[in-house]
């Protein structure tokens, strides 16, 4: 019988999934998993991937082979070993991605083994959108629309896989036992629709009633395919409206969105996708970064943010926004900084949704007019934690304050009582500061 080796990367799932699909119509299979030393580490993601890890592996029945090194090395090897005539992926689009499975398919090729890439990790793959005249879309709104009239196939159902366990696996390192895997996202999905769906255009923005769906850690690692949330919003949206099916929609798309931008423009990964504001200010200041870093600028919507970040390796995506802006527009930094550090320490981080957020709000991506908008610390926490609830449940020195009080220590007498800090900054002035700076950019283009 004919055996095919299914290598796994960031579709951490057996069920929706094309490439182990054509994997089992091929004969036995064996899954394996190569941990690269280039992409491994340390901190939240990477404990969160062994634990995903460990979850298939029992999904396998003890079948999923883990091999460490350089994959160009090590998928030649396993698949000798396993005297398999093809290698099945689902397709990769991250820049670091695609020139490995390029080496890698180079070397299997040089063995007379064949690589095939069926699928992707996004509902429409990366690089099919383009507008009337060919090019790619830069701006979100038309590309919606696009991608709405596109479409995208039902999900791949559930195969039939022979697995073999004739091949040698290393040891899964160790790490924390957490929820994680398939049969958790598909349950975690499943808990949104039903509880927090209904309602979540409004909810959605207000971290204090932590009402999403929370599924960007699965998105990320595969174990769920967007292409059965968007089959499944119809189904269990008990009570929701369409207005928020269509919202939640719209935030899967960000994500296909910006994978899209990413594709086209691998560059923009780590510098900036338009060069509008070429030759523009930064400050370097180690001790306003550590602030921002560790939750104590003094601006409570911000510090809970952070410290939620460093506590539980994800944040809400409005205050992303928010702390974003603090980092670009009040201490006035290049926005990579921020991004590297979110990368440190989300379980979620995702190469192109985490780099291109970081632009939409510094005012170098994909957004038509971006720069004028500076987030304000204060009136964002008032508006989106209008009780507070979020500030006090991240930041422990203001748990004193009652209410709305809690954005704004300084104003109470007792407010900084318990040792919070004072604000590294004056919003207002670095507000004008941040416009004075673009001034200064867009004389020099004129």
């Amino acid at each position: 019988m004919t055996t095919s080796l299914m290598w796994f990367r960031r579709d951490l799932r057996l069920g929706d999934h094309p490439a182990l699909q054509a994997a089992a119509a091929a004969g036995r299979v064996v899954p394996l998993f190569v941990l690269d030393p280039r992409l491994a580490g340390t901190g939240p993601r990477w404990e969160r991937l062994l634990a995903s890890l460990a979850a298939l592996r029992e999904e396998t029945g003890d079948a999923l082979v883990i091999r460490h090194g350089d994959p160009a090395e090590v998928v030649p090897q396993v698949a000798a070993e396993a005297g398999a005539s093809q290698v099945h992926v689902s397709t990769e689009t991250t820049p670091y991605g695609r020139r490995r499975d390029a080496a890698v398919e180079k070397r299997l090729a040089a063995d007379g083994i064949e690589m095939i890439g069926t699928g992707s990790s996004y509902a429409v793959t990366p690089g099919r959108i383009l507008n009337t005249s060919g090019a790619p879309y830069r701006v979100f709104t038309p590309f919606l629309r696009a991608w709405r009239e596109h479409g995208w196939r039902a999900p791949a159902g559930d195969p039939q896989v022979e697995w073999t366990t004739e091949v040698g696996s290393d040891p899964l390192p160790e790490h924390p036992d957490e929820e994680a895997g398939e049969r958790a996202a598909l349950q975690r999905w499943e808990d949104f629709c039903e509880e927090d769906l209904a309602g979540y255009a409004e909810a959605r923005d207000r971290p204090d009633l932590d009402r999403t769906s929370r599924i960007s850690t699965a998105l990320k690692f595969g174990e769920i395919h967007p292409r059965t949330l968007l089959a499944d919003l119809g189904e269990l949206a008990h009570g929701a409206s369409g207005e928020d099916v269509e919202r939640y929609v719209a935030e899967l798309a960000w994500r296909e969105f910006y994978a899209d931008v990413l594709w086209h423009d691998p560059r923009s990964a780590w510098r900036d996708l338009r060069d509008d504001l070429r030759g523009m200010r930064y400050d370097e200041d180690e001790a306003l970064l550590e602030a921002w870093k560790s939750g104590t600028t003094g601006y409570p919507f911000v510090d809970a943010g952070m410290r939620q970040l460093l506590a539980e390796g994800w944040m809400h995506n409005r205050v992303r926004m928010v702390v974003a802006s603090f980092l670009a527009k009040d201490l006035h930094m290049w926005w990579p900084l921020g991004a590297r550090h979110f990368m440190d320490h989300l379980r979620d981080g995702d190469l192109a949704s985490n780099s291109h957020g970081w632009q939409w709000v510094a005012g170098t991506g994909t957004d038509a007019a971006p720069y004028f908008r500076v987030f304000n610390p204060v009136t964002q926490g008032r508006r989106f934690d209008p009780q507070g609830d979020y500030v006090r449940r991240w930041v422990p020195e203001l748990r004193h304050l009652p209410g709305a009080a809690a954005h704004e220590p300084w104003r109470h007498s007792d407010g900084m009582a318990n040792g919070y800090p004072e604000r590294i900054v004056d919003h207002a002035e670095e507000r004008r500061e941040a416009l004075s700076r673009l001034a200064e950019v867009k004389d020099v283009g004129t």
